[in-house]
């Protein structure tokens, strides 16, 4: 199971996340946020309050809204292999 160690926001709605393997790349979140559960992260002060779920071991926000680390981190070794 992959889980998450740290998360770190960068500009307006990218995050950079690190695994507990190692791993470690940005994410872009610009296409979802603002969409469905995601529309409260419009918000810069909302979207910086970004945390690890220390249950879950997932990227979070208040109000529940969290994000499959699974799809991230196939998405981080996707562009590590095209770099």
């Amino acid at each position: 199971m992959t889980r998450v160690s740290e998360v770190t926001t960068l500009e307006p709605f990218r995050i950079r996340v690190k695994f507990t393997d190692g791993l470690e790349g940005v994410v872009d979140l610009a296409p979802m946020v603002g969409t469905g559960v995601f529309a409260p992260l419009r918000d810069l002060e909302t979207f910086a309050r970004v945390y690890v779920d220390p249950v879950t071991h997932t990227v979070a926000w208040p109000g529940d809204i969290d994000l499959c680390p699974d799809t991230m981190y196939r998405d981080i070794q996707a562009q590590q292999r095209a770099a």
